[in-house]
């Protein structure tokens, strides 16, 4: 399971590394794809699979829709001797990376943020623990 938030930062041949405690669970290939809120999803060829099944058994022109965009938008990566993966060109641009990333893990798949718009979201979405509480109780999780 991808848990945590780690800083790091990316060289000038686009290469960040990927934090030690994620490598066992993305393995050694993996995906990379364009997320939601301009960020980079990053899949175990697993997790990768079963969201790709997820995709293809929908149906109908927003379902082509959702495909084209992931699929269109995806790439398999290696992880070098140095922990480090080499992230597209395209991909930078659309998730505003620069030299400072975030890194988090969210349970399947970890997500690759510019640190400011990472900052910027946490903050316009007001993550506060009374709103996740209230979240959780509206969805009927236990406290």
């Amino acid at each position: 399971m991808l848990l945590g938030t780690y800083e790091h930062n990316m060289d000038a041949k686009g290469r960040v590394s990927i934090p030690s405690k994620f490598r066992d669970d993305l393995g050694s290939t993996f995906v990379i794809s364009y997320g939601l809120d301009h960020c980079l999803y990053v899949y175990s060829m697993e997790e990768w699979t079963k969201f790709a099944d997820e995709i293809n058994a929908g149906k109908g022109t927003n379902a082509l829709k959702i495909k084209r965009f992931f699929m269109s938008n995806a790439c398999e990566c290696e992880i070098d001797s140095q922990g480090r993966a080499l992230i597209p060109q395209s991909f930078k641009a659309y998730a505003n990376l620069s030299k400072e990333v975030t890194i988090i893990g969210v349970s399947t798949r970890a997500e690759i943020w510019n640190r400011e718009d990472w900052n910027s979201f946490k903050a316009d979405n007001d993550l506060s623990t009374e709103n996740i509480g209230e979240y959780m109780n509206e969805l009927g999780m236990m406290l």
